[in-house]
């Protein structure tokens, strides 16, 4: 079937930073009428969303591959796809996740009645970055749209195919008096900042999340911050390397590295380092053949800024495949570096690119202490064959997310809550968890008067 807009063709709101307060108070002044919140509106928005994606899925596609080379396959998987499994477990459970929850009185208040309520926030703001520009603008705004508010997203700048294809597409299938697209760049940003809003939802780097919190304090807007972070891979004697390596190799070179949790160094304990770098060059090669360059399923990095930044750490550590690089199409082979130092530039901030040094440890606790003496990551992996390894990761270091056996695959889940902590992040979302993000739980008493 096919879904009618809700609007025609139309010009999205006002470029630069002129049309921004507008833009912000007639959202406001939407949701305060109370349009957005009866469950029918939320679902029917959410339904738009779901036909905007599956109906627009080619220009999407098309739109990703322009902006960081994309295999259609992968895009498909992780972005569009992506999404729509977000929004189809929150409308299968949304009616019963917003159903008010009921709380015991204690005996002193009887008779007396209590209940928790979940209040839309208001307007919201979305600030996607550019590595996933499409499903890290959607699946937030899946949560705001259902908990009931009004949204303004604010795509990336730096992918510029995919900001386009969702300026234009959004106010077409959402209603564009409560959901807006403000493209742009740091001005645009800036001035949206300058507004106040009832939450902040921000992914990107901690720089800039900084920035965010700054502003959204003259207003007191809480913030959701989903950063990044140098996530550690944990590999002990006595698992099959083959597996392993293939399972990092995955996880790694997925969008060319380009991806907040994927696993950014490897901590070999004891003697698996020299087999596991054999056994990663071979999964690199089973993935992407001989000359990656050559696959089109394996994407690019997103621009000459980061191609410069990423080729300038090849000279840490011993290759042990990979390396080579072309500047004209800023392709950048998946590449495994070893005998790498803790203190060698690669290892001081998230390399967010096709690079995976590994680093020799002599035990678990050697590799506990590395990863405690550092910043708490967006995720922490481990492969071991041992529970009490598992136990002691999980009771010993702090992490954003902690999987065992499988990077990446959490984010996917979507009944676990995705985000960081510490310098990593603040907040989840995710299922219920985006519900809670995106309201306010009241509390109600009811207590008789005869």
């Amino acid at each position: 079937m096919t879904h009618t807009p809700a609007t025609p063709d139309t010009a999205p709101d006002a470029p630069g930073t002129a049309g921004v307060p507008a833009t912000v108070a007639r959202l406001r002044a939407t949701f305060d009428t109370g349009r957005t919140k009866p469950l029918a509106w939320r679902l029917a928005q959410l339904a738009a969303l779901r036909a905007l994606l599956t109906e627009r899925s080619e220009e999407l596609l098309q739109a990703l591959h322009a902006d960081l080379g994309k295999g259609t396959a992968e895009a498909y998987r992780t972005e569009v796809g992506f999404t729509l499994n977000e929004l189809d477990h929150t409308v299968a459970h949304l009616e019963q996740w917003l159903r008010p929850k009921p709380a015991e009185v204690p005996e002193v208040f009887r008779p007396a009645a209590a209940r928790v309520v979940r209040d839309p926030l208001g307007v919201v703001l979305i600030i996607a970055p550019w590595n996933y520009p499409l499903q890290l603008a959607l699946a937030p705004l899946v949560g705001a749209l259902a908990a009931g508010n009004a949204a303004v997203v604010k795509p990336s700048e730096l992918a510029p195919a995919t900001s386009a294809a969702i300026a234009r597409l959004l106010p077409r299938y959402l209603d564009p008096e409560a959901v807006a697209v403000v493209e742009g760049a740091v001005p645009e940003t800036t001035a949206l900042l300058e507004q106040r809003f009832d939450h902040i939802f921000y992914t990107g780097n901690g720089a800039v999340g900084r920035i965010v919190m700054t502003a959204a304090a003259r207003h007191l807007t809480p913030v959701t911050l989903e950063l990044g972070g140098k996530s550690p891979v944990v590999v002990e004697p006595g698992v099959d390397l083959a597996v392993t390596a293939q399972r990092i190799a995955r996880g790694k070179f997925l969008n060319a590295g380009q991806t907040c949790v994927a696993p950014d160094y490897v901590l070999a304990v004891g003697d698996t380092a020299a087999e596991l770098e054999a056994r990663l060059a071979e999964a690199v090669r089973e993935l992407f053949g001989e000359d990656p360059a050559a696959d089109p399923g394996y994407g690019r990095i997103v621009n000459e800024r980061h191609f410069d930044r990423l080729t300038a750490l090849l000279g840490d550590g011993r290759t042990v495949t990979g390396g080579t690089h072309d500047s004209a199409s800023r392709y950048l082979a998946p590449t495994v570096l070893a005998d790498v130092s803790p203190e060698a530039p690669v290892m001081r901030a998230e390399i967010f690119g096709p690079i995976l040094p590994i680093v020799a440890v002599p035990d678990l606790d050697a590799a506990i202490a590395f990863v405690n003496e550092r910043d708490k990551p967006l995720a922490l992996y481990a492969f071991t064959a041992s529970e009490r390894t598992k136990e002691r990761l999980t009771e010993e270091t702090s992490s954003g997310a902690l999987a065992f056996g499988l990077p990446v695959s959490h984010l996917a889940m979507p009944e676990l809550p995705f985000g960081g902590v510490g310098e990593s992040g603040m907040g989840r979302y995710h299922g219920e968890y985006s519900i809670d993000t995106f309201s306010h739980a009241k509390a109600v008493v009811d207590k008789p008067l005869d």
